[in-house]
């Protein structure tokens, strides 16, 4: 079993930047999308709650793609990381 952790370049929407000093891109290690967002929490205090629900789901207004792919479209949050993916948080825009 690969045991190595992973660093993950993620990708930051300006609305949750404020809670990341501003930062587009940040890194974070994981294995899994549900360890890279408790590990996001941990490094930016409070993020979490914007993601995800109190029930730990990711928010219906939140999409987070794996290069490029919707990971509802994968594992969820049980998708696994690999040492050159990059995730983006991406949140939904409304259109009318």
């Amino acid at each position: 079993m690969n045991t190595t952790i992973n660093e993950i370049a993620v990708r930051i929407p300006t609305p949750l930047r404020g809670l990341t000093q501003n930062q587009e891109v940040v890194h974070v290690s994981a294995t899994t999308i549900r360890e890279l967002l408790s590990n996001l929490e941990a490094q930016f205090p409070g993020i979490l709650n914007r993601i995800c629900d109190e029930k730990g789901e990711i928010r219906r207004f939140v999409n987070i793609y794996l290069n490029g792919e919707d990971i509802r479209f994968l594992n969820g949050q049980d998708t696994l990381l690999h040492r050159s993916d990059e995730v983006s948080i991406v949140p939904a825009i409304a259109g009318g």
